[in-house]
């Protein structure tokens, strides 16, 4: 009569191994989705850069520096967006 609970006992902690990894693996995705959001916003630092040039050619450096600062920002949120999901995959354990 023990045996069967048993083997039930085991492939409950089986399964909830592989649903928490499962689980892992869709946070890690989309902790990814932030990069796609970075190239969006990078387009969009860079094509005001070239209407506000377009609009006023005198403050074409400053305006770049701006754009320079703003890409920096931009790219820094690129860069923890895989920083979280190696974070989410390799150091969060399954209890």
């Amino acid at each position: 009569m023990k045996k069967p609970f048993l083997v039930m006992k085991k492939r409950d902690e089986n399964s909830k191994k592989d649903m928490l990894e499962g689980a892992k693996s869709i946070g890690a995705g989309a902790a990814t989705i932030a990069s796609a959001g970075a190239a969006i916003g990078i387009g969009n630092v860079f094509s005001s850069l070239i209407h506000s040039v377009a609009r006023n050619p005198s403050l074409a450096k400053q305006s770049f520096g701006y754009a320079i600062l703003g890409f920096a920002l931009t790219e820094a949120i690129a860069l923890f967006a895989p920083m979280m999901a190696f974070l989410i995959s390799f150091v969060f354990r399954c209890l």
